[in-house]
């Protein structure tokens, strides 16, 4: 087991939602670290990408849930996404899918959903 505590943030390759991702989850949950995944447009690959793909996401997911004792998964959508662009609305949709999908690879994990908004702030999608 790793030194401090840990969760887990499906977020995308997007350097401006790295921060406001990672200092939302550690205020909300208390832990000294955020694992992050990430891929452009994640929202996207979890639920349209290739076998491949998805399983790389669930390998990480283990490391961080096994190895890290993450008990929170975040899956984070974003306005502005160049991997995956699509409206607010649509990206809600989204995330509250991806909710479902990473709450299946992850029984015993707590999964949320995030959006991070045109000022970069977290809006919490599903919790």
């Amino acid at each position: 087991m790793a030194n401090g505590t840990f969760a887990t943030a499906i977020n995308c390759m997007d350097g401006r939602v790295q921060l406001p991702v990672i200092h939302w989850m550690k205020e909300e949950y208390g832990v000294d670290y955020i694992d992050m995944i990430t891929e452009a447009g994640p929202t996207r690959v979890v639920l349209r990408g290739t076998d491949k793909e998805k399983e790389s996401i669930q390998s990480k997911i283990e490391v961080s849930t096994e190895k890290h004792g993450s008990e929170v998964i975040a899956v984070a959508g974003h306005f502005d996404c160049a991997g995956n662009p699509a409206d607010k609305d649509d990206k809600i949709d989204q995330i509250k899918s991806s909710v479902e999908v990473i709450q299946a690879w992850s029984p015993s994990s707590k999964v949320i959903g995030l959006y991070v908004n045109e000022e970069w702030q977290v809006e919490v999608v599903e919790q």
